[in-house]
C-alpha cells in the first residue's frame, strides 16, 4: 500500500496572534516493522508494508497575547 501525505508547517512553525510565541513544527515518520525509524518529508509517498506504522504529529498552535500580561483572579469560564 502506498501511504502519501501533503502537510503544512513541518519548516516553518505556526505564528502567534496579538504577540504570542510561535508553535512547534510537526513531523511525518515512518517505523518500520523492523524498528528503524525514518523522517519523510512534509509532502511524501511512502510504500508500506503490514505492522508498519505512519507517524503523524500535527503542529502545535502558536499562542495568543504576551504571556507577562497579568491574569485576573476572578477571571470565569462560560
Amino acid at each position: 500500500m502506498t501511504a502519501s501525505i501533503l502537510s503544512n508547517n513541518r519548516i516553518v512553525p505556526p505564528a502567534g496572534a496579538n504577540g504570542g510565541e510561535p508553535g512547534a513544527c510537526g513531523r511525518n515518520l515512518v517505523i518500520w516493522a523492523d524498528g528503524r525509524c525514518e523522517e519523510v518529508g512534509f509532502v511524501a509517498s511512502v510504500e508500506m508494508h503490514p505492522e508498519d506504522v505512519f507517524v503523524i504529529e500535527t503542529p502545535a498552535g502558536g499562542g495568543f497575547g504576551k504571556a507577562d500580561l497579568p491574569v485576573c483572579a476572578d477571571a470565569r469560564l462560560h
